[in-house]
This record gives structure tokens, sequence and C-alpha cells, in this order.
């Protein structure tokens, strides 16, 4: 047994806060039940970042199906910016309101693994990006994590019920254990080559024993034109100047003839070190920095009651409309109803990112696939910058 919520309390409301609870049970008895609209804003991202990506939006679908309730959403991996509204509900405040904690949980979570990995995927360019951090968290929860992680822009994640579920292939190389077992690197890396299937890239990790150039070259030697790439996953108590290490192994292995071979780091890697390392690096293992993401901190706010603007102090009231130029990506924020421009200063014309999902029982358009999904933050972040 492990303690984690099943669907089903998750789905009744039992993974709540309790003043919820004692809300409800205080307007029940009172006989008050209104008609709201509640908004799902993020007022600030961590560490000042620009901007986020949205995810969590099918996980939530499985929520509130069957509830007689009218949802406006934005598409699930849309880039957003703060004091957006990504989500909005309507309907009877008691048919909804007990799952406030459940569906800011399922949001919160997602958006900040996928807005961290789409940082490291923006910083690393066309190199690849692997999520490598599942032994960081909660096993129950890791596909979640790594679906949010390859949405947000990461080309492969490693364990391999995650990869399952996402209909890839996992992605992965060596172990330091391999290496100590068999007690030398190149042997090691020969015993992958003669047993792994051939349609596996031999990549081979350099640092267990010995200077990460000196074994970059043994494996090369030993392994030619079959060896793809070599991995350095070298503790940071151990690099010293880590940017040179990379550059004498590339420079070894250019100098006798191995410049097919490329270059992969893992290890302490974020965006920033990231971009430190792009002159090097041909692709990256990122771990604990996308699994550890800082949530993005989401808050439900009721924004009308019975038809009415209303909102507590410091939100603005009403429903709004978030429109985006589908050419140059500048946003801007409407009132729902209200008349406007949707020519933008470049030419171009706002669309409605923010649009109807969601109406009493039925879903207005099919959940996108994870690989439809990444597409769709890639295309955007070529738009943005981090």
């Amino acid at each position: 047994m492990f303690f984690v919520a099943n669907f089903e309390d998750i789905k009744k409301g039992k993974i709540t806060d309790v003043y919820f609870v004692k809300t409800m049970e205080i307007l029940k008895k009172k006989g008050i039940d209104k008609w709201v609209k509640a908004e799902f804003i993020v007022k600030r991202l961590p560490k000042g970042i620009p901007w986020a990506v949205f995810t969590g939006l099918e996980e939530l679908g499985n929520i509130i199906e069957g509830l007689n309730i009218k949802v406006r959403a934005m598409k699930e991996g849309t880039i957003i910016k703060p004091y957006q509204p990504v989500l909005e509900i309507e309907g009877m405040y008691t048919e909804f309101g007990i799952l406030e904690t459940t569906i800011l949980g399922l949001i919160c979570q997602s958006s900040g693994v996928a807005t961290k990995a789409a940082r490291c995927k923006k910083a690393a360019g066309k190199r690849g990006v692997m999520s490598f951090g599942a032994r960081r968290i909660h096993p129950a929860i890791a596909p979640m994590v790594e679906r949010s992680a390859f949405i947000g822009g990461c080309d492969g994640v490693s364990v391999v019920y995650d990869a399952e579920v996402l209909g890839e292939e996992p992605a992965g190389t060596m172990p330091h254990a391999l290496i100590l077992l068999f007690g030398d690197t190149v042997e090691a890396t020969k015993a992958f080559d003669e047993i792994i299937d051939k349609k596996v890239r031999r990549v081979s990790l350099i640092d267990t024993f010995n200077d990460e150039k000196i074994e970059a070259v043994r494996v090369a030697e030993a392994l030619k034109d079959r060896l793809y790439a070599i991995r350095l996953d070298t503790p940071s108590t151990r690099r010293g100047d880590f940017l040179k290490i990379i550059e004498e192994v590339r420079w070894e292995l250019d100098l006798r003839g191995f410049n097919h071979v490329k270059i992969f780091v893992s290890g302490g890697v974020d965006e920033y070190k990231i971009l430190e390392l792009n002159k090097f690096v041909d692709a990256y293992g990122v771990g604990t920095t996308i699994t550890n993401a800082r949530v993005i901190d989401f808050a439900m706010d009721i924004i009308e009651i019975d038809g009415k603007p209303v909102a507590k102090r410091g939100k603005m009231s009403g429903s709004k409309r978030v429109l985006r130029c589908e050419n140059c990506f500048a946003d801007m924020i409407a009132p729902l109803n209200k008349e406007i421009d949707l020519k933008c200063d470049c030419g171009g014309q706002f669309k409605d990112i923010l649009i109807p999902w969601y109406d009493n029982g039925t879903f207005l358009y099919k959940n996108p696939t994870p690989q439809e999904m990444r597409k769709y933050v890639l295309e955007q972040l070529e738009h943005f910058e981090l």
C-alpha cells in the first residue's frame, strides 16, 4: 500500500481543505446556494520568469465529468503569463466548490513541471533534453510528472511505464552500477554493445573510474563507429571547471577522428547550466531540476455571483476574454461581453485562447495526444524568450 489517494476519493472531493467541508455544511443548513463564476489565475511566476506552460487539463476532465457546470479553458500546453485566467468554471457553487483543492493540485504541479521542462528545452534549442528525474519523486506520481515533462518539450522520458503511457520508447544509457560490476568502463560498454538490441544507440558513461577524456578515447577506440555518444554525469564535487572538462573531451575525440561521437551531460543540469554548456554538448539528461520544479501558484477566485460582477480585494471581477495575436503573440485581456477591436497593431488578428471546453456533461473538443501537445508547446516557444 502506498500513501496515495485513489481516483474515487479524489472525484468525491475528499482530497480537500477542511474549510471547504465546513463551508458546504453551513451553506446546506442555511439553504444557501448561488450561481457563480470562478476563475483560475497565477499572479506571480517562480523567480520572476516571464511565462509558464499550462497543463493538467486532461486529468481535470476526469474529475469534473458528469458535473452540471460550464467550463472555459485554455488548451493544455498553452504558454501563459501572469494574471491571465487559464480556466473559468460556471455553475452552482455547491456543485464544484468542494473540488477547489483538487483542481488546483492537478494544474499547479503539472504546470510547474511542464514549465521547467520547456525552459530547459528552450535553452537547449535543437539539442536533446531527456527527463531523468523519476528517482526524485514518489513512484505513484512519476507518470504524471514525466508526461508533463514530455508535453513541456522533453524529447524522451527514462521510466519504462511512463514511456508506455506516452506511447514512446524509454530513453536511457547505462548506470554506474553496470560499470562498477564489470570493473571497467570499456568492458561494460562492450557488453552493452554485445547484448542490447542494435536499434538502441550505444552511449557510454565515462566518469566512473578515470579521467573523462581518457575514458572517452578508450571507449571510442573500442567501439569505433558503433559508439553514438559518451555521457558525463560527473558529480559537482569532482567537476572543477566542467565546461573545460567537456571541451577537453571534445578535443581529444576530434583529434583522433571520432568527430561523430556526441557528448551527453547529466547531473545538476538546469536551463542556465544548459546555456553555459551548449557550445560542446549535444544532449542533456535533466532530473531534479524538472521533477522538483516549483509549482505554478494558481488560485481560484469567484468573479461573479448570480450574474453580477463581484470579487475579493486585489481581484478584477467579471468574466474575461484572454486573446492572443496569431501573428506577433501579443496578449490582451478584455471583459467577456464587451465589443473590442480584434486587430493587432502588427496587422494580425487577436484570437480567444480561453475557450469553451465543457458544458453540463459534454466535452466540446477531444483531448490532443501528448505528442500533439508537445508540438504545440514547441511551436509557441519560438515566440517566447527565457
